[in-house]
């Protein structure tokens, strides 16, 4: 099983897409394993976005995921990095694919409703930035044995 982490940042919430989202996750038979509401502080997304401090876009960046409150969530599942970044799409929403989360509900580069941890050093990283180890509970849901064969 592999973990990442998943922002629902301020846009998905200020739009009503919160339940939209997770379901989709869910529907997928993703499982969530850790989940907050929390507001992104400048220091926070300073840290989160440490390779994009010094870059010319990173004062609306951090002006924009500080706006208003996220919502972070682990996601735990067989490739879940890959998975999770295919479901969303091509980071603007004008290039994403129907079927895709931004594909579905974008039509900005910047306003993409979500993040999703890019490789497995990103996710260890970026989970450890929203939540501790007691905050994360791992379990097996009872559909488990309906969503994939025993062996894979």
């Amino acid at each position: 099983m592999e973990r990442t982490l998943v922002l629902l940042k301020p846009d998905c919430l200020q739009r009503r897409l919160l339940g939209r989202m997770i379901s989709r996750f869910e529907d997928k038979g993703l499982n969530l394993i850790a989940l907050k509401m929390l507001w992104v502080t400048p220091e926070l997304a300073k840290r989160h976005y440490v390779e994009h401090v010094e870059k010319p876009f990173y004062p609306g960046l951090e002006a924009f995921i500080t706006s208003a409150p996220v919502v972070a969530i682990v996601i735990e599942g067989l490739e879940a990095i890959r998975v999770v970044r295919e479901m969303l799409g091509a980071t603007s929403g004008l290039k994403a694919v129907a079927g895709t989360i931004r594909g579905d509900y974008s039509s900005s580069r910047q306003m993409n409703l979500v993040h999703a941890s890019d490789g497995p050093d990103a996710a260890i990283r970026e989970i450890e930035l929203y939540f501790s180890a007691n905050e994360i509970c791992s379990h097996q849901p009872a559909v488990a044995a309906w969503l994939r064969a025993s062996d894979e």
